[in-house]
C-alpha cells in the first residue's frame, strides 16, 4: 500500500511542479544540444526527491532500511538542493564539482568506505586506493547520468530497471520506493515530454546508483561486476564518448551531442524507440547475471555487447 501511496505522491508533485514551472515560466530552451523542439518546464527531479527521501524516511522508521546505507542516501539532500539551485541561477562548474566531491566523500565514510574488490586473478584490498577511487566513481556517476539525461523518458526508465534488477536480485524494499518516485515522473515524461527531469533529479540519481553499488560491493565484492553490468549501458556510453572526445582535443566541458542516445535520435529513431532499444539492451545484460555462473565473466561479455552495440549505432551516425 505504501508504494502505491508513493506513486501516487510523485505524480501529483511533479503535476504541481510543471504548473509552477508554467506559470514561473521556468522553461528548458531550445538550443544547439536540446533534443527537443519545444520550450519545456524543467525541475520535475524535485518529485522524485521528495517521494523517494519520504519514502526511505518512513522505511527507516519502520526499521526496514539498514541505517548506514540511509544516512548515506540522506546526504543526496545536498547534491539535490545544489543542483536545483544550479536549474534556476547555473551555478559555477567549480562550486558544483567541490558540492559533488563534498557529498561523494561523506557518502562513502557513510557506508564505511569499500573494504575490497574481487577482480578474480586478485584481489584490491589497499584501503587509501579503494576509497579514493570510489569517491572518484561517485562524482562521476552523478555527471554522467546527468549526461544522459537528455530524451523524453531515457534517465526515468534507466532507474526504474536498475530498481527493479536490484529488488529482483537483493530484495530490498528501498528499490520499490524508487521504482514509485520515478515512475510517477515517467508518466509525465515519457515521448512527448510534458516537464524534464532536470539537474535536481538527474544527479541524485546517479549519487544513488553509485551509493547502491558500493554498498553491495562491501556486503560481497564480486556485486560490485552486477551494478556494472546493470549500469552498463550509461557508464560505457558516457565514458567510451569522453574518451573520443579528448582522443579528438575537444574541449570536454563544452556542450555536445555525441552520446549514442543523441547520435541514435540524430539518425531519425524517435525518443520512445530508443528507450524501449536501450530496455531490450538491459534485459539482455541481465540475462548475462543470471545465467553466467561467473559474475567476472558476465561483465566481461556485457563489455563486448555493449561494444558492438555502440558500433552499431556508429554505422547509423558517424561519431565526428
Amino acid at each position: 500500500m505504501i508504494y502505491i501511496l508513493l506513486f501516487i505522491l510523485s505524480v501529483s508533485l511533479t503535476f504541481l511542479v510543471r504548473k509552477i514551472a508554467l506559470k514561473k515560466v521556468l522553461l528548458a530552451e531550445v538550443n544547439d544540444r536540446s533534443s527537443h523542439t519545444t520550450p519545456t518546464p524543467h525541475g520535475g527531479g524535485i518529485a522524485i526527491a521528495i517521494t523517494w527521501f519520504s519514502g526511505i524516511s518512513y522505511l527507516y522508521y519502520l526499521g526496514d532500511i539498514d541505517s548506514s546505507l540511509y544516512y548515506a542516501f540522506l546526504v543526496g539532500i545536498v547534491i539535490s538542493l545544489v543542483s536545483y539551485l544550479d536549474d534556476l541561477y547555473e551555478l559555477s562548474p567549480k562550486l558544483r564539482l567541490l558540492v559533488q566531491f563534498i557529498v561523494a566523500i561523506s557518502g562513502v565514510y557513510l557506508i564505511g568506505g569499500v573494504s575490497e574488490i574481487d577482480f578474480t586473478f586478485f584481489t584490491l584490498s589497499n584501503q587509501l586506493i579503494l576509497n579514493s577511487l570510489t569517491v572518484l566513481i561517485i562524482v562521476w556517476f552523478i555527471n554522467l547520468y546527468n549526461f544522459l539525461d537528455g530524451i523524453d523518458g531515457y534517465a526515468g526508465s534507466e532507474i526504474v530497471f536498475l530498481s527493479l534488477a536490484g529488488f529482483i536480485l537483493f530484495e530490498e524494499s528501498h528499490f520499490l520506493v524508487l521504482i514509485a518516485a520515478s515512475l510517477g515522473f515517467l508518466l509525465w515524461n515519457w515521448h512527448k515530454a510534458k516537464i524534464f527531469m532536470g539537474d535536481v533529479g538527474s544527479t541524485l540519481l546517479g549519487y544513488n546508483v553509485a551509493i547502491y553499488m558500493l554498498y553491495y560491493t562491501n556486503q560481497e565484492s564480486s556485486n560490485l561486476w552486477i551494478w556494472l553490468i546493470l549500469f552498463g549501458v550509461f557508464w560505457f556510453d558516457a565514458s567510451v564518448t569522453i574518451f573520443r572526445r579528448f582522443k579528438n582535443k575537444e574541449k570536454l566541458f563544452q556542450a555536445h551531442k555525441k552520446h549514442a542516445y543523441q547520435r541514435l535520435e540524430q539518425s531519425g529513431i524517435s525518443h520512445d524507440g530508443i528507450v524501449i532499444r536501450a530496455m531490450l539492451l538491459n534485459i539482455v545484460l541481465f540475462s548475462f547475471i543470471y545465467f553466467i555462473p561467473s559474475l567476472f565473466l558476465s561483465f566481461l561479455i556485457s563489455l563486448v555487447v555493449l561494444y558492438t552495440s555502440l558500433k552499431y549505432v556508429d554505422r547509423l551516425k558517424g561519431f565526428s
